[in-house]
Order: structure tokens, then C-alpha cells, then sequence
């Protein structure tokens, strides 16, 4: 309908209300520019400047367009950087995927070191087990995801994020926490235990069942969070198998102690993302986790 070189001209007209000091402004002579105005009104059908030979005074609808017209350029003027900015990807909308688990324990310190090195990426989180975050990423709904292994190595990149101990949660008062040194699975003869699912919790349980010779007759619960799994200890209902991140939590009566040498730095989180993600903000998020790392 109109031009923004006559919306430039419109406003230069409204704010000095003068044609010639208008014309000056824009480096134009009078003739052009009074055709630009008379174009613009055209295409609107509307009057938005009344003139004689001596004044020049805006219109009820003038002074309404005039204000639009502000918003508009200045909308102009931005759109070049903010294109150049969200190319290189210092703007723009990285959408994350975390467990359960992440999201108590390194998600808060990630996102705000994120924050900080890229203050104008805006970050989506939706909380999904490993498996639902690979469906995510492959349909292009996930830039990326905060993971347990393992992962399709050919079509995800992953940079892991923390190793951190598995630990066992037992209730403060459990004759387990007088026992000095670690814990073996020879102490744990006859406790009930709380398990992980294998179907919604299939990394935590097949990395305890490759650790320790777990008896199944001993299972009294098996459940898919780590969440539920502290509250049940706190209930007395057995121990646990739990990230030493599990901690964060605080909840009172419940107490984690070291497991045999091989459960240190043995739980997994990995950054994972496609590899064919153009994301450009996604780069830059990768880079401030790489800078983290370092």
C-alpha cells in the first residue's frame, strides 16, 4: 500500500510542519516530496495533512498515522540488526529438553551461565526422559537435550556435561549409616530396595544391575524418578539407588552414603543435539557450554 521512503517523508512533514525545512531534513527538494505525500494519501484514501501556502497542520487521522508511522521506522531501523544478530546467533530461541533429575541438579547452574554469556537467546525447557528427547531432536522440536546414555552416535553430537557418584539413600536412623567406609553389596543381604523401572528409568537400571548383583526378591518398589525414590526412603519403604546430585533435594531423614570405588563419577549427563541442527543460536549455546567446560 505505501512505502517507507513515504513514511519517512510523512513524518519529516508532521514533525516540522513545514515543507521546505522537510525537504532540507531529507536532502530532497519540495516537488518530490509533496508527491510522496500526495501518493501516501492516496493509497490510504484518508487526509492526514491539511496545507495552504503558509501553514501546514496534521489531521485528526494525521496525528493517528503519525504515531504508527514512529513505531514502523523504528521497526525498519531494527530488523537489519536484529536479522544479523539472530544469524550469528547471539538472538534467538534454543529449546531444551532436561530428565528429571537434571532439572535439580545442574540445569539451574547451566541455564544461568548460558544466560550470562548470551543474555539475548531465549530458552524453552521441557522436562522429558532420554528417549522422548531423541524423538524430540530428530523431529526438529528440541535444539537440544541434557541426557543419560546411551544415544545414537551417528546421528547425535554430545558433549558430557557431569560425572557425578551414584550414591545410596537410606533413612538417617538405617543401621547402614554406622557402618564405616563404603558400602558393599554384601551389606545390602536382606534390605529392601527401591528400584529404578527399567521401562522409564532404563539407564539407572541397567547401570546399578551391571554394578551390583541385585537380588529382585528384595525389590519392594520400583518407580521411574528420583524424586519418588527419596520420598520413599524418607518413608522408610527401603533404600535407593541415587545420583549424589539426589542431595540438592534436602529432604530431611534421608541420608546418602558412598557406594564401592567403581560408582564414582559413574552416573552421565550429556548435552546431546542433531547433527544437522542450523540453529545458529544453538552454536553459540554449544560454545558457552565448551567455555564452561574449559
Amino acid at each position: 500500500m505505501f512505502t517507507l521512503d513515504q513514511i519517512r517523508c510523512f513524518v519529516a512533514v508532521a514533525e516540522e510542519l513545514h515543507f521546505g525545512r522537510a525537504a532540507e531534513r531529507l536532502q530532497m527538494t519540495q516537488p518530490p516530496l509533496s508527491r510522496q505525500i500526495q501518493k501516501l494519501e492516496r493509497n490510504l484514501r484518508v487526509v492526514l495533512l491539511d496545507r495552504d501556502h503558509r501553514t501546514v497542520e496534521l489531521t485528526t487521522a494525521g496525528r493517528a498515522f503519525l504515531a504508527e508511522s514512529r513505531e514502523l521506522l523504528a521497526a525498519a531501523e531494527r530488523a537489519p540488526a536484529a536479522a544479523r544478530s539472530i544469524a550469528s546467533g547471539q538472538e534467538g530461541i534454543v529449546r531444551i529438553g532436561f530428565t528429571a533429575a537434571a532439572g535439580f541438579g545442574i540445569l539451574g547452574e547451566l541455564l544461568t551461565s548460558i544466560s550470562e554469556a548470551l543474555p539475548k537467546v531465549s530458552l524453552e525447557l521441557s522436562e522429558l526422559v532420554t528417549r522422548q528427547q531423541a524423538v524430540a531432536l530428530l523431529e526438529g522440536s528440541l535444539d537440544l537435550g541434557l541426557a543419560r546414555p546411551p544415544f545414537d552416535a551417528e546421528t547425535f553430537e554430545s558433549h558430557l556435561l557431569l560425572a557425578e557418584d551414584l550414591v545410596l539413600a537410606v533413612p538417617a536412623d538405617h543401621p547402614l549409616t554406622s557402618r564405616r567406609g563404603r558400602i558393599r553389596h554384601e551389606d545390602l543381604r536382606g534390605v529392601p530396595l527401591i528400584m529404578h523401572s527399567p521401562l522409564t528409568a532404563r539407564y539407572f537400571y541397567d547401570l546399578i544391575v551391571r554394578m551390583l548383583p541385585i537380588d529382585h526378591g528384595q525389590v519392594v518398589h520400583t518407580v521411574g524418578q528420583i524424586t519418588t525414590m527419596v520420598a520413599l526412603v524418607r518413608a522408610r519403604r527401603g533404600v535407593a539407588f541415587v545420583p549424589s546430585s539426589a542431595r540438592m533435594l534436602g529432604v530431611d531423614g534421608v541420608r546418602f552414603l558412598p557406594l564401592a570405588a567403581e560408582a564414582e563419577g559413574a552416573v552421565h549427563l550429556h548435552a546431546i543435539w542433531h547433527h544437522h541442527n542450523a540453529n545458529p543460536a544453538l552454536r553459540r549455546v554449544l560454545d558457552a557450554l565448551e567455555a564452561g567446560a574449559d
